[in-house]
């Protein structure tokens, strides 16, 4: 979920104080790309005794031009370097992050990392499930902290007082956790570097030679940051190495010797703890540095009697006779028997074809993109939702696919979703690319434009909330790019057409196209028209997010899509058998909330499906589960009943929303609640 990464450099190499720091600021750079919300270091000089931490809530690259930063690593460069500034004297460690906050306020610095817990100074990239758990299990251990890897580092630490080595401390640890962990850990006295994963999110890179030694969350940060370094004849590509899932390394300080072992069935340890000195490291804690960002927390108070829902009302409108999609729907069109133009011209996407056929066909398109040594071959999108969890499931387990995982989070990839990403990579042992966007402004951006929405309410303008997700598309091209992958894979479930929300447009439904997401040109060129239109109506559309909501656009309608394939156009997809799944192999959480395991790791999802609800007594799940029952999934009466439970208010997430977004709750679903002009919801 965030960026970690770290440089040793053993005694005498040929390293400038000025290459270091252009090394270390380059890894930061990039690494910024997985969370902007905190950022930290810890550096260590073990044979000065010396060690400091410096963290702060704001990103890598505000961190990296501060004058905190700068008088550390003076001091650093003082102790560590020749007087020339050319030549390494006493060996260095650094261990840094780059933080997407999960559990735990980034404002109150200790639950930025690094953390230090006693003498253990860790990095840790990932969520620990059953953290709640673990401080029950291990009474006796202390809790400061709300986030989650501090548990980690405690549970090391108690490890460590056990007179056990820190390879036997490792894999223990990773018995206890679940969840994803690619972690870096220190103890204070020992010269030993411990990486592990479970998950696959290490690369490193090591030059004993030269002396250096790097690691990061991915291949491309790493193979940049190796460009920073003294040109050297070994130094190319070849020589990072991958860190597979369920395996570890410990690395000397000192020579850079490294013993690679794993998780599940460890080996002895190479140097006799007993024999190694414990010096007493001072270590200095600088975050009390006044370098943070100041936020606005808006705290909206839940008021139940506020959300409008009449489930009688909504039963009684007039509905397609074959599915459940209401005379309120657009351009819909009933006919003598009462059924609609949308079951009518709806084409089967699981007609009554071999399955087995289907999936040996998915094989064949997989096959050029097969690779016969460890490297990834396809790249997978994974947003925690309920489909793209399966899909990982499944190209995993039965496709045995090597993959990378990749999370875009634009600030509405809710700490559920979170979660269950963390749940599937680590016990899949799947890398995720986590590639975050600037958050703080994305959420800006939705709250400008709700604001601007709310002077003048139409359901055709609700789209224009979710447009900062968009850029996603941008994102799997330039990842392909950076990992060398062909090919993306989008668990997209083909049943989930949601052509009304252009529709609300007043563009008319193409019953022919191919893919669920597409429009024609024509199509397109009325909703440009459309959303022009509606500019001009209400200029307060024109802020800041503009150029955002534009570039959005322009990314989901027009970015090329090659080598872009859909399982799910092959595999069938069964709502049973995917909850199930989830449920029982992956301990898959589900929203409290919710009625279904849908749309509950997407943050906007509960506002949006509140307006048209609320508006036109119909929502996605009005489609979703209408394109079920033409597929003989289930019956109209059996969806009609879901629905009327699905479409209910999502209290909480819509207070979750409105407080993140930092916009008021009770003024904007009063005004929502006005657009029910056709009096669904009179009380």
């Amino acid at each position: 979920m965030c960026g970690i990464f770290g440089l040793i450099v053993k005694t005498k190499t040929e390293l400038s104080s000025q290459q270091a720091i252009s090394t270390i600021n380059k890894l930061y750079q990039l690494s910024q790309s997985r969370g902007t919300e905190s950022s930290g270091l810890h550096i260590q000089l073990p044979k000065e005794n010396s060690a400091w931490t410096l963290k702060a809530a704001v990103p890598a690259t505000q961190l990296t031009s501060s004058q905190c930063y700068q008088n550390l690593f003076n001091s650093v460069v003082s102790q560590a370097f020749s007087s020339d500034k050319r030549l390494v004297l006493s060996p260095l460690t650094l261990l840094a992050h780059s933080r997407l906050v999960t559990n735990g306020c980034a404002q109150d610095l200790h639950n930025n990392q690094p953390v230090n817990y006693q003498k253990i100074r860790l990095v840790h990239n990932g969520i620990v499930v059953n953290v709640e758990q673990l401080w029950k299990q291990y009474p006796e251990l202390s809790r400061q902290t709300e986030v989650d890897s501090e548990v980690v580092a405690a549970i090391l630490s108690d490890n460590m007082k056990r007179a056990v080595d820190p390879i036997q401390a490792t894999t223990k640890l990773y018995q206890d956790i679940e969840g994803s962990a690619s972690i870096a850990w220190l103890q204070d006295g020992y010269p030993w570097c411990i990486l592990a994963t479970n998950t696959g999110d290490i690369y490193y890179y090591i030059d004993s030679m030269q002396g250096y030694f790097l690691f990061s969350s991915e291949r491309y940060i790493l193979d940049q940051a190796v460009q920073t370094l003294p040109k050297t004849i070994e130094k190319n590509s070849s020589l990072i190495r991958w860190l597979n899932p369920n395996y570890g390394l410990v690395i000397n300080i000192y020579s850079l010797e490294t013993q690679l072992f794993s998780l599940q069935a460890p080996q002895a340890f190479l140097w006799p703890v007993a024999e190694i000195s414990q010096p007493s490291i001072q270590h200095q804690d600088l975050s009390d540095y006044p370098l943070k960002e100041d936020v606005k927390v808006y705290i909206n108070r839940a008021d139940k009697t506020l959300l409008r829902y009449n489930a009688s009302r909504l039963k009684a409108l007039t509905r397609c006779s074959r599915c459940i999609l209401p005379e309120t729907f657009p351009f819909i069109v009933f006919d003598h028997q009462g059924v609609c133009n949308y079951c009518h011209h709806y084409q089967l996407r699981y007609p009554a074809y071999d399955q087995q056929q289907a999936k040996k066909r998915l094989m064949q398109l997989l096959e050029p993109y097969r690779r016969a040594n460890d490297t990834p071959e396809v790249l997978v999108p994974f947003s925690g939702g309920r489909d793209s969890s399966y899909g990982l499931h499944v190209l995993k387990t039965e496709f045995n696919l090597k993959i990378i995982s990749f999370t875009y989070d634009w600030g509405m990839v809710t700490d559920l979703a979170r979660r269950n990403i963390a749940r599937l990579c680590g016990k899949l042992g799947v890398q995720n690319i986590l590639v975050s966007a600037d958050i703080k402004k994305k959420r800006e951006n939705i709250r400008k434009n709700i604001s601007a929405w709310l002077k003048k309410p139409i359901l055709g303008m609700v789209p224009l909330f979710m447009a900062g997700d968009k850029h996603f598309l941008q994102v799997v091209n330039r990842l392909k790019q950076q990992t060398g992958i062909k090919a993306d894979l989008w668990s997209v479930n083909p049943l989930e057409n949601t052509d009304f929300k252009v529709g609300c447009c007043n563009i008319a439904p193409s019953f022919s196209k191919k893919r669920i997401d597409a429009l024609t040109i024509q199509q397109k060129i009325k909703l440009i028209s459309y959303y022009g239109f509606q500019f001009l109506r209400n200029p307060a559309y024109f802020n800041r997010s503009l150029v955002d909501t534009f570039t959005a656009f322009f990314s989901y309608y027009f970015e090329p899509r090659n080598n872009y394939l859909l399982p799910f156009d092959y595999l069938l997809w069964k709502e049973d058998t995917i909850e199930q799944t989830l449920i029982k192999e992956y301990d898959w959480e589900l929203a409290p909330d919710s009625h279904s395991t849908w749309r509950i790791g997407d943050g906007t999802a509960a506002f949006y499906n509140y307006i048209y609800v609320t508006a036109c007594g119909f929502s996605e799940f009005d489609t979703f589960r209408s394109n079920q029952i033409r597929e003989g999934m289930l019956t109209r009466d059996q969806a009609l009943q879901k629905v009327l439970l699905e479409n209910q208010p999502r209290l909480s997430s819509l207070q979750w929303y409105f407080d993140t977004i930092g916009i008021p709750l009770h003024e904007t679903i009063s005004k929502v609640n006005q657009m029910d002009l056709l009096g669904l919801h009179d009380k």
